[in-house]
């Protein structure tokens, strides 16, 4: 007698066990996405960032504690000259924390700071003129600043 093989067609069926895995799993993920944390008289524990950039030169901004801070400053090249950032620093690193910070070969500069305690701070960074060879550069430089208010 020859062995016959037989190929079933439509849906696969898959073991009992793994459709209760599959429906625990469901359950729980819905339950815990039903309750939110402020449901409980707790806040959210989720940190957030703040982004900052050359158009905030001047404002307030609020953080809470854990959140991050970046900021992202461009640079401006006009007639041969380059307007270049120093790196953002911070006035009280007890409040913000720099985690990271640099400039790019463009000019730009860019820095993350975490929000560490309740506090204000300020951070700061001053843009500078770079000529080409041949040009000559004002001598004014420009100061960036905001006020970070940390809950």
């Amino acid at each position: 007698m020859a062995a016959v093989a037989v190929t079933r067609i439509g849906k696969p069926r898959y073991p009992v066990m793994i459709k209760k895995l599959f429906a625990v799993a469901l359950a729980t993920a819905l339950a815990a996405g039903a309750a939110p944390a402020a449901a409980h008289g707790q806040a959210s524990n989720r940190a957030q960032r703040v982004t900052l950039t050359n158009s905030d030169n001047g404002r307030s901004a609020t953080a809470n504690t854990g959140d991050d801070v970046d900021i992202r400053l461009t640079s401006v090249r006009d007639n041969g000259l380059t307007y270049s950032w120093s790196v953002p620093q911070s006035s009280t690193p007890d409040v913000a924390r720099l985690a990271n910070g640099g400039t790019t070969p463009d000019g730009g500069a860019m820095a993350t700071f975490h929000a560490e305690e309740a506090g204000t701070v300020t951070i700061t960074a001053a843009r500078h003129c770079r000529p080409d060879p041949g040009r000559v550069c004002p001598s004014v430089m420009t100061p960036w600043k905001v006020t970070v208010s940390v809950e």
